[in-house]
């Protein structure tokens, strides 16, 4: 699926404040390019949910596991 995300779908889609998705990004967990504005590939946002299923991710400088 070729399908991009704005920051601000990404962030409804994840329930979460735009600001958590830049943060992402910015840490190098959830991959985007910019296309104007930054943009996420379903396919890396499903990889990403994925991937960090089970841990904390609401600080991305302390990524901790829930277990």
């Amino acid at each position: 699926d070729c399908a991009l995300y704005t920051i601000k779908e990404v962030s409804k889609i994840l329930r979460v404040t735009p600001r958590l998705v830049y943060d992402l990004v910015n840490h190098g967990l959830l991959p985007a390019i910019k296309l104007g504005s930054l943009k996420v590939r379903h396919q890396d946002l499903a990889d990403f949910l994925i991937r960090y299923h089970g841990f904390d991710v609401s600080d991305p400088e302390n990524v901790q596991s829930l277990f």
